[in-house]
Protein backbone atom coordinates (compact mmCIF):
# COMPACT_ATOMS: atom_id res chain seq x y z
CA UNK A 1 0.00 0.00 0.00
CA UNK A 2 0.84 3.59 0.02
CA UNK A 3 2.61 5.17 2.32
CA UNK A 4 0.94 7.64 4.22
CA UNK A 5 3.76 8.86 6.24
CA UNK A 6 7.53 8.55 5.11
CA UNK A 7 10.37 7.39 7.27
CA UNK A 8 11.22 10.57 7.44
CA UNK A 9 8.05 12.12 7.89
CA UNK A 10 6.73 13.62 11.16
CA UNK A 11 2.68 13.16 12.15
CA UNK A 12 1.40 15.90 14.27
CA UNK A 13 2.39 15.79 17.69
CA UNK A 14 -1.08 14.53 19.12
CA UNK A 15 -2.04 12.30 16.32
CA UNK A 16 1.70 10.53 16.37
CA UNK A 17 0.84 10.05 20.24
CA UNK A 18 -1.60 7.72 19.47
CA UNK A 19 0.49 6.27 16.53
CA UNK A 20 3.31 5.19 18.59
CA UNK A 21 0.70 4.02 21.47
CA UNK A 22 -0.55 1.72 19.21
CA UNK A 23 3.11 0.78 17.73
CA UNK A 24 3.11 0.09 21.19
CA UNK A 25 0.18 -2.19 21.33
CA UNK A 26 1.46 -4.47 19.06
CA UNK A 27 4.78 -5.25 20.10
CA UNK A 28 3.81 -5.30 23.75
CA UNK A 29 2.20 -8.81 24.24
CA UNK A 30 5.61 -10.67 22.65
CA UNK A 31 8.06 -8.39 24.62
CA UNK A 32 6.23 -8.89 28.12
CA UNK A 33 6.24 -12.72 27.15
CA UNK A 34 9.87 -13.23 27.16
CA UNK A 35 10.56 -12.72 30.84
CA UNK A 36 7.49 -14.76 31.56
CA UNK A 37 8.53 -18.33 29.89
CA UNK A 38 12.07 -17.49 30.84
CA UNK A 39 12.10 -17.10 34.90
CA UNK A 40 8.26 -16.98 35.70
CA UNK A 41 8.94 -16.14 39.34
CA UNK A 42 10.16 -13.08 38.25
CA UNK A 43 13.30 -13.15 40.31
CA UNK A 44 15.90 -12.43 37.51
CA UNK A 45 13.74 -11.25 34.90
CA UNK A 46 11.02 -8.86 34.84
CA UNK A 47 8.15 -7.87 32.78
CA UNK A 48 8.25 -4.11 33.17
CA UNK A 49 12.52 -4.01 33.17
CA UNK A 50 12.33 -5.49 29.16
CA UNK A 51 10.21 -3.52 28.50
CA UNK A 52 12.16 -0.56 29.40
CA UNK A 53 15.30 -2.23 27.90
CA UNK A 54 13.41 -2.42 24.69
CA UNK A 55 12.68 0.92 24.49
CA UNK A 56 16.20 1.87 25.29
CA UNK A 57 17.39 -0.57 22.69
CA UNK A 58 15.12 0.54 20.14
CA UNK A 59 16.28 4.39 20.65
CA UNK A 60 19.83 3.17 20.55
CA UNK A 61 18.94 1.79 16.91
CA UNK A 62 16.75 3.93 15.07
CA UNK A 63 18.86 7.11 16.04
CA UNK A 64 22.53 5.81 16.81
CA UNK A 65 23.00 2.96 14.41
CA UNK A 66 20.98 3.78 11.55
CA UNK A 67 20.54 7.43 11.09
CA UNK A 68 16.90 7.51 11.27
CA UNK A 69 16.38 5.46 8.09
CA UNK A 70 14.84 2.05 9.43
CA UNK A 71 11.52 2.17 11.22
CA UNK A 72 11.65 -0.86 13.24
CA UNK A 73 10.66 -1.54 17.03
CA UNK A 74 13.61 -4.42 19.14
CA UNK A 75 11.87 -6.08 21.73
CA UNK A 76 12.40 -9.39 23.98
CA UNK A 77 13.91 -12.06 21.48
CA UNK A 78 11.94 -15.62 21.30
CA UNK A 79 14.98 -17.14 20.39
CA UNK A 80 17.20 -16.48 23.04
CA UNK A 81 14.53 -18.31 25.33
CA UNK A 82 16.42 -21.44 25.70
CA UNK A 83 19.66 -20.10 26.34
CA UNK A 84 18.26 -16.98 28.65
CA UNK A 85 16.37 -19.68 31.22
CA UNK A 86 19.89 -22.03 31.17
CA UNK A 87 21.49 -18.59 32.41
CA UNK A 88 19.23 -17.99 34.80
CA UNK A 89 21.56 -20.37 37.19
CA UNK A 90 24.13 -18.12 37.19
CA UNK A 91 22.38 -14.93 37.64
CA UNK A 92 22.05 -11.41 36.68
CA UNK A 93 25.70 -11.10 35.36
CA UNK A 94 25.26 -14.66 33.34
CA UNK A 95 22.11 -13.36 31.87
CA UNK A 96 24.03 -10.26 30.74
CA UNK A 97 27.18 -11.68 29.68
CA UNK A 98 24.95 -13.98 27.56
CA UNK A 99 23.47 -10.92 25.95
CA UNK A 100 26.84 -9.11 25.42
CA UNK A 101 27.85 -12.46 23.65
CA UNK A 102 25.31 -13.00 20.99
CA UNK A 103 25.88 -9.03 20.69
CA UNK A 104 29.34 -8.70 19.85
CA UNK A 105 28.18 -11.98 17.21
CA UNK A 106 25.85 -9.02 15.05
CA UNK A 107 29.09 -6.43 15.60
CA UNK A 108 31.69 -8.85 14.31
CA UNK A 109 29.28 -10.21 11.26
CA UNK A 110 28.92 -6.23 11.01
CA UNK A 111 32.26 -5.68 10.42
CA UNK A 112 32.50 -7.97 8.22
CA UNK A 113 30.09 -7.02 6.04
CA UNK A 114 31.34 -3.85 6.17
CA UNK A 115 34.88 -4.43 4.61
CA UNK A 116 33.10 -7.41 1.80
CA UNK A 117 29.94 -5.07 1.18
CA UNK A 118 26.32 -6.17 0.86
CA UNK A 119 26.44 -7.50 -3.04
CA UNK A 120 26.98 -11.63 -1.63
CA UNK A 121 23.72 -10.81 0.76
CA UNK A 122 22.16 -9.82 -2.47
CA UNK A 123 23.41 -12.58 -4.52
CA UNK A 124 22.84 -15.33 -1.81
CA UNK A 125 19.42 -14.28 -0.90
CA UNK A 126 17.46 -13.46 -4.21
CA UNK A 127 13.79 -12.88 -4.30
CA UNK A 128 13.39 -16.16 -4.34
CA UNK A 129 14.88 -17.11 -1.14
CA UNK A 130 13.99 -14.10 0.93
CA UNK A 131 10.25 -14.15 -0.30
CA UNK A 132 9.76 -17.76 1.04
CA UNK A 133 11.40 -16.78 4.22
CA UNK A 134 9.93 -13.59 5.48
CA UNK A 135 6.02 -15.72 4.34
CA UNK A 136 7.47 -18.51 6.62
CA UNK A 137 8.50 -16.18 9.46
CA UNK A 138 4.62 -14.74 9.44
CA UNK A 139 3.25 -18.42 9.07
CA UNK A 140 5.67 -19.84 11.76
CA UNK A 141 4.00 -17.22 14.31
CA UNK A 142 0.25 -18.46 13.12
CA UNK A 143 0.34 -21.14 16.18
CA UNK A 144 0.86 -18.74 18.43
CA UNK A 145 -2.17 -16.45 17.56
CA UNK A 146 -4.82 -19.18 17.04
CA UNK A 147 -3.71 -20.60 20.74
CA UNK A 148 -4.17 -17.28 22.18
CA UNK A 149 -7.10 -17.14 20.22
CA UNK A 150 -9.11 -20.08 21.89
CA UNK A 151 -7.60 -18.80 25.06
CA UNK A 152 -4.94 -22.24 25.12
CA UNK A 153 -2.50 -19.72 25.92
CA UNK A 154 -3.77 -19.45 29.28
CA UNK A 155 -4.22 -23.26 29.55
CA UNK A 156 -3.76 -26.65 27.17
CA UNK A 157 -7.15 -27.10 29.30
CA UNK A 158 -8.67 -23.62 28.45
CA UNK A 159 -10.48 -23.68 25.60
CA UNK A 160 -13.28 -21.32 25.04
CA UNK A 161 -15.27 -21.14 22.11
CA UNK A 162 -16.55 -17.43 23.76
CA UNK A 163 -12.78 -16.09 23.77
CA UNK A 164 -12.55 -17.62 20.44
CA UNK A 165 -15.85 -15.29 19.34
CA UNK A 166 -14.10 -12.18 21.26
CA UNK A 167 -11.09 -12.46 19.39
CA UNK A 168 -12.57 -12.83 16.31
CA UNK A 169 -14.61 -9.19 17.21
CA UNK A 170 -11.32 -7.89 17.76
CA UNK A 171 -10.15 -8.96 14.48
CA UNK A 172 -13.37 -7.99 12.47
CA UNK A 173 -13.13 -4.41 14.19
CA UNK A 174 -9.38 -4.21 13.31
CA UNK A 175 -10.11 -4.73 10.06
CA UNK A 176 -12.97 -2.55 9.46
CA UNK A 177 -10.94 0.29 10.86
CA UNK A 178 -8.77 0.05 8.73
CA UNK A 179 -10.30 -0.70 5.31
CA UNK A 180 -13.70 0.83 5.91
CA UNK A 181 -12.54 3.58 8.54
CA UNK A 182 -11.89 7.40 8.25
CA UNK A 183 -8.47 8.21 7.20
CA UNK A 184 -7.49 8.59 11.15
CA UNK A 185 -8.67 5.28 11.66
CA UNK A 186 -6.91 3.57 9.38
CA UNK A 187 -4.07 4.89 10.77
CA UNK A 188 -5.13 3.68 14.43
CA UNK A 189 -7.36 0.07 13.40
CA UNK A 190 -5.03 -1.69 16.29
CA UNK A 191 -5.72 0.53 19.06
CA UNK A 192 -9.63 0.04 18.30
CA UNK A 193 -9.46 -3.08 17.91
CA UNK A 194 -7.93 -4.22 20.69
CA UNK A 195 -9.99 -1.99 23.02
CA UNK A 196 -13.09 -2.59 21.36
CA UNK A 197 -13.08 -5.98 21.96
CA UNK A 198 -11.40 -5.37 25.41
CA UNK A 199 -14.66 -3.33 26.85
CA UNK A 200 -17.08 -5.95 25.34
CA UNK A 201 -14.64 -9.25 26.84
CA UNK A 202 -14.79 -6.67 30.57
CA UNK A 203 -18.61 -6.59 30.23
CA UNK A 204 -18.58 -10.36 29.47
CA UNK A 205 -15.80 -10.75 32.71
CA UNK A 206 -18.67 -8.80 35.07
CA UNK A 207 -21.19 -11.11 33.96
CA UNK A 208 -19.10 -13.57 34.28
CA UNK A 209 -18.42 -12.92 37.88
CA UNK A 210 -21.54 -11.92 39.21
CA UNK A 211 -23.28 -15.18 37.69
CA UNK A 212 -20.41 -17.75 38.21
CA UNK A 213 -20.16 -18.57 34.43
CA UNK A 214 -16.57 -19.10 33.94
CA UNK A 215 -16.11 -18.86 30.31
CA UNK A 216 -17.30 -15.62 30.45
CA UNK A 217 -14.64 -14.32 32.31
CA UNK A 218 -12.00 -13.12 29.94
CA UNK A 219 -10.30 -10.41 31.70
CA UNK A 220 -7.69 -10.75 33.94
CA UNK A 221 -8.39 -8.77 36.69
CA UNK A 222 -6.55 -9.73 39.15
CA UNK A 223 -3.91 -8.25 37.29
CA UNK A 224 -4.62 -4.78 39.00
CA UNK A 225 -4.22 -6.78 42.75
CA UNK A 226 -1.32 -4.86 44.60
CA UNK A 227 -1.11 -2.11 42.32
CA UNK A 228 1.16 0.83 42.66
CA UNK A 229 1.18 4.08 40.78
CA UNK A 230 4.87 4.43 40.55
CA UNK A 231 7.04 1.05 40.72
CA UNK A 232 11.02 0.73 39.81
CA UNK A 233 11.23 -2.66 37.65
CA UNK A 234 13.98 -5.52 38.67
CA UNK A 235 16.34 -3.93 36.54
CA UNK A 236 19.31 -6.30 35.41
CA UNK A 237 22.36 -3.62 36.10
CA UNK A 238 21.08 -3.37 39.48
CA UNK A 239 20.81 -6.93 40.05
CA UNK A 240 24.65 -7.71 38.86
CA UNK A 241 25.63 -5.35 41.58
CA UNK A 242 23.94 -7.27 44.20
CA UNK A 243 21.08 -4.74 44.90
CA UNK A 244 18.45 -7.79 45.27
CA UNK A 245 18.92 -9.95 48.84
CA UNK A 246 16.51 -12.89 47.31
CA UNK A 247 18.98 -13.58 43.94
CA UNK A 248 22.71 -13.93 43.54
CA UNK A 249 24.97 -14.09 40.33
CA UNK A 250 26.49 -17.55 40.18
CA UNK A 251 29.67 -16.80 37.60
CA UNK A 252 32.73 -19.01 39.44
CA UNK A 253 34.89 -19.65 36.81
CA UNK A 254 36.13 -19.59 33.58
CA UNK A 255 34.45 -22.65 32.48
CA UNK A 256 30.97 -20.97 33.34
CA UNK A 257 31.64 -18.08 31.06
CA UNK A 258 32.58 -20.50 28.21
CA UNK A 259 29.34 -21.87 28.53
CA UNK A 260 27.52 -18.88 28.46
CA UNK A 261 29.23 -18.12 25.29
CA UNK A 262 28.15 -21.87 24.15
CA UNK A 263 25.25 -21.26 24.86
CA UNK A 264 24.35 -17.71 23.55
CA UNK A 265 26.78 -17.28 20.70
CA UNK A 266 25.04 -19.69 17.96
CA UNK A 267 21.54 -18.62 18.73
CA UNK A 268 22.83 -15.47 17.27
CA UNK A 269 23.91 -16.65 14.13
CA UNK A 270 20.87 -18.19 13.79
CA UNK A 271 18.54 -15.02 14.52
CA UNK A 272 20.97 -13.50 11.83
CA UNK A 273 18.64 -14.70 8.99
CA UNK A 274 15.50 -13.36 10.40
CA UNK A 275 17.33 -10.26 11.17
CA UNK A 276 17.99 -9.80 7.33
CA UNK A 277 14.51 -11.12 6.32
CA UNK A 278 12.70 -8.48 8.44
CA UNK A 279 14.79 -5.75 7.05
CA UNK A 280 14.32 -6.99 3.23
CA UNK A 281 11.16 -7.23 3.91
CA UNK A 282 10.49 -3.46 5.66
CA UNK A 283 12.76 -2.20 2.31
CA UNK A 284 9.97 -3.14 0.35
CA UNK A 285 7.33 -2.09 2.41
CA UNK A 286 9.08 1.45 2.17
CA UNK A 287 10.15 0.92 -1.20
CA UNK A 288 14.06 1.69 0.37
CA UNK A 289 16.84 -0.60 0.70
CA UNK A 290 17.63 -0.81 4.10
CA UNK A 291 20.48 -3.47 3.11
CA UNK A 292 22.05 -0.83 1.29
CA UNK A 293 20.75 2.26 3.15
CA UNK A 294 21.78 2.65 6.05
CA UNK A 295 23.88 -0.71 5.10
CA UNK A 296 23.35 -4.29 6.52
CA UNK A 297 26.44 -3.56 8.80
CA UNK A 298 24.81 -0.51 10.56
CA UNK A 299 21.66 -2.43 11.16
CA UNK A 300 23.17 -5.44 12.65
CA UNK A 301 25.26 -3.16 14.94
CA UNK A 302 22.18 -1.51 15.16
CA UNK A 303 20.65 -5.06 16.55
CA UNK A 304 23.54 -6.07 18.42
CA UNK A 305 23.93 -3.13 20.32
CA UNK A 306 20.47 -3.03 21.24
CA UNK A 307 20.30 -6.13 22.38
CA UNK A 308 23.02 -5.47 24.95
CA UNK A 309 21.55 -2.61 25.66
CA UNK A 310 18.10 -4.06 26.34
CA UNK A 311 19.75 -7.01 28.70
CA UNK A 312 21.50 -4.17 30.44
CA UNK A 313 17.93 -2.93 31.69
CA UNK A 314 16.00 -6.03 31.66
CA UNK A 315 17.70 -9.29 30.89
CA UNK A 316 16.24 -10.00 27.06
CA UNK A 317 18.22 -9.35 24.24
CA UNK A 318 16.26 -7.69 21.54
CA UNK A 319 15.28 -8.36 17.81
CA UNK A 320 13.81 -6.49 15.29
CA UNK A 321 10.03 -6.90 15.59
CA UNK A 322 7.66 -9.00 12.52
CA UNK A 323 4.60 -7.11 14.67
CA UNK A 324 6.18 -3.38 14.04
CA UNK A 325 6.89 -4.09 10.58
CA UNK A 326 3.09 -5.55 10.19
CA UNK A 327 1.67 -2.42 11.73
CA UNK A 328 3.82 -0.16 9.35
CA UNK A 329 2.91 -2.33 6.63
CA UNK A 330 -1.20 -2.29 7.85
CA UNK A 331 -0.80 1.58 8.30
CA UNK A 332 1.33 3.02 5.89
CA UNK A 333 2.98 4.92 8.91
CA UNK A 334 6.57 4.44 8.62
CA UNK A 335 7.60 7.59 10.95
CA UNK A 336 11.21 6.92 12.62
CA UNK A 337 9.50 9.57 14.94
CA UNK A 338 6.53 7.22 15.72
CA UNK A 339 8.50 4.57 16.61
CA UNK A 340 10.72 6.54 18.56
CA UNK A 341 7.76 7.77 20.79
CA UNK A 342 6.61 4.16 21.37
CA UNK A 343 9.95 3.54 22.70
CA UNK A 344 10.17 6.32 24.70
CA UNK A 345 6.67 5.12 25.93
CA UNK A 346 8.07 1.75 26.77
CA UNK A 347 10.50 3.50 29.40
CA UNK A 348 7.71 6.23 30.85
CA UNK A 349 5.27 3.27 31.27
CA UNK A 350 7.68 0.77 32.82
CA UNK A 351 7.65 2.38 35.59
CA UNK A 352 3.94 2.99 35.43
CA UNK A 353 2.41 0.04 37.28
CA UNK A 354 -1.21 0.41 36.38
CA UNK A 355 -0.36 -0.34 32.72
CA UNK A 356 1.72 -2.72 33.12
CA UNK A 357 -1.20 -3.75 34.96
CA UNK A 358 -3.57 -3.24 32.10
CA UNK A 359 -1.18 -5.04 29.99
CA UNK A 360 -1.64 -7.94 31.78
CA UNK A 361 -4.97 -8.12 31.90
CA UNK A 362 -6.18 -7.97 28.01
CA UNK A 363 -7.63 -11.47 27.52
CA UNK A 364 -5.22 -13.42 24.82
CA UNK A 365 -7.90 -14.24 22.77
CA UNK A 366 -7.75 -10.21 22.01
CA UNK A 367 -3.67 -10.60 21.26
CA UNK A 368 -4.68 -13.60 19.10
CA UNK A 369 -7.74 -11.82 17.17
CA UNK A 370 -5.29 -8.99 16.16
CA UNK A 371 -2.04 -10.99 15.16
CA UNK A 372 -4.23 -12.43 12.66
CA UNK A 373 -4.19 -9.10 10.57
CA UNK A 374 -0.55 -8.58 11.94
CA UNK A 375 1.26 -12.29 11.03
CA UNK A 376 -1.30 -12.49 8.02
CA UNK A 377 0.50 -9.19 6.26
CA UNK A 378 4.13 -10.56 7.23
CA UNK A 379 3.16 -13.48 5.19
CA UNK A 380 1.67 -11.89 2.80
CA UNK A 381 4.80 -9.58 2.22
CA UNK A 382 6.78 -12.40 1.92
CA UNK A 383 4.14 -14.07 -1.33
CA UNK A 384 4.29 -10.06 -2.77
CA UNK A 385 8.34 -10.41 -3.35
CA UNK A 386 7.80 -13.69 -4.76
CA UNK A 387 5.52 -12.04 -7.82
CA UNK A 388 8.67 -11.63 -10.24
CA UNK A 389 9.79 -14.58 -9.59
CA UNK A 390 8.74 -17.42 -12.60
CA UNK A 391 7.32 -20.28 -10.31
CA UNK A 392 6.63 -21.97 -13.56
CA UNK A 393 10.54 -23.08 -13.40
CA UNK A 394 11.42 -26.40 -11.59
CA UNK A 395 14.77 -24.24 -10.42
CA UNK A 396 12.82 -21.71 -8.07
CA UNK A 397 9.52 -23.63 -7.41
CA UNK A 398 12.12 -26.49 -5.89
CA UNK A 399 13.89 -23.41 -3.88
CA UNK A 400 10.67 -22.20 -2.30
CA UNK A 401 9.76 -25.72 -1.64
CA UNK A 402 12.91 -26.22 0.41
CA UNK A 403 12.26 -23.35 2.36
CA UNK A 404 8.24 -23.62 3.31
CA UNK A 405 8.13 -27.53 4.00
CA UNK A 406 11.08 -27.96 7.07
CA UNK A 407 9.97 -24.38 7.85
CA UNK A 408 6.57 -25.06 8.26
CA UNK A 409 6.49 -28.68 9.50
CA UNK A 410 8.89 -27.64 12.32
CA UNK A 411 11.80 -29.43 11.12
CA UNK A 412 14.68 -27.72 14.20
CA UNK A 413 18.34 -29.06 13.94
CA UNK A 414 19.98 -30.13 17.41
CA UNK A 415 23.86 -30.33 18.20
CA UNK A 416 23.80 -30.48 21.98
CA UNK A 417 22.69 -27.32 23.40
CA UNK A 418 22.79 -25.95 20.25
CA UNK A 419 19.19 -25.74 18.28
CA UNK A 420 18.70 -24.30 14.92
CA UNK A 421 15.10 -23.32 14.66
CA UNK A 422 12.65 -24.25 11.46
CA UNK A 423 13.00 -20.86 9.96
CA UNK A 424 16.86 -21.21 9.86
CA UNK A 425 16.84 -24.74 8.47
CA UNK A 426 14.06 -23.45 5.92
CA UNK A 427 16.30 -20.71 4.63
CA UNK A 428 19.56 -22.92 4.98
CA UNK A 429 18.21 -25.57 2.51
CA UNK A 430 16.75 -23.09 0.24
CA UNK A 431 20.26 -21.04 -0.01
CA UNK A 432 22.13 -24.38 -1.09
CA UNK A 433 19.31 -26.05 -3.27
CA UNK A 434 19.41 -22.56 -4.59
CA UNK A 435 23.17 -21.68 -4.73
CA UNK A 436 23.64 -25.85 -6.56
CA UNK A 437 20.89 -26.13 -8.62
CA UNK A 438 19.72 -22.59 -9.61
CA UNK A 439 23.01 -20.49 -11.06
CA UNK A 440 22.32 -18.57 -14.03
CA UNK A 441 24.10 -16.51 -16.88
CA UNK A 442 23.68 -12.91 -16.01
CA UNK A 443 22.32 -10.83 -18.72
CA UNK A 444 24.22 -8.31 -20.59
Amino acid sequence: MKLVYGVNDKPPLRKNLLYAFQQLLAIMAATLLVPILVDASGTYMSQPAALCGAGFGTLFYLYIATKKKSPVFLGSSFAFISPLASAVAFGFLGIFLGAVFAGLVYVIIALIVKKTGVEWVNKLLPPVVIGPTVALIGLSLCGSAVNNLANIAVSPDNYNLVAILVGIIAFLITVYASVKGSKGMKLIPFVIGILGAYIIALVMTLIGNAANIDCLKLVNLSAFDNMQIFKVPRFTFLGIFGAYDDATNNISSFADVISILVLFAPVAFVVLAEHIADHKNLSSIIESDLIKDPGLDRTLVGDGVGSIIGSFFGGCPNTTYGESVGCVAITGNASVSTIGIAAIYCIILSFFDPFVCFVNSIPSCIVGGVCIALYGFIAVSGLKMLQPVDLNDNRNLFVVAAILVPGIGGLTLNFGKITISAIATGLILGIIVNVLFNKRKEKA
